[in-house]
């Protein structure tokens, strides 16, 4: 396939690049938090008809937390790989 063949990117609602580490935030602390509500709802009040409903519950809590957490304990965690991986080349 040469280059005019190519399909053209998608275009579509993106934010610039400035916006990564609020976007990379916002994903990680969506799913950490859906995955941690999730088990330890099962865990604590074990797996019946109003799970999901409590899961839910928690989940509205959890998530702005776990979205302010990541944003505060990026620089750290930043901070921590840098002392302890080697950088590439």
């Amino acid at each position: 396939m040469t280059d005019s063949t190519a399909l053209p990117a998608r275009r579509g609602l993106k934010f610039g690049h400035r916006a990564t580490p609020y976007v990379f935030a916002f994903f990680m602390a969506g799913i950490m938090a859906m995955l941690m509500c999730l088990v330890i709802t099962a865990a604590h009040a074990g797996v019946d008809a109003a799970y999901l409903g409590r899961v839910l519950e928690a989940y509205l809590l959890a998530m702005p937390v776990a979205f302010c957490c990541v944003l505060v304990v990026r620089p750290l965690v930043l901070r921590l790989v840098a002392l302890t991986v080697h950088p590439p080349g």
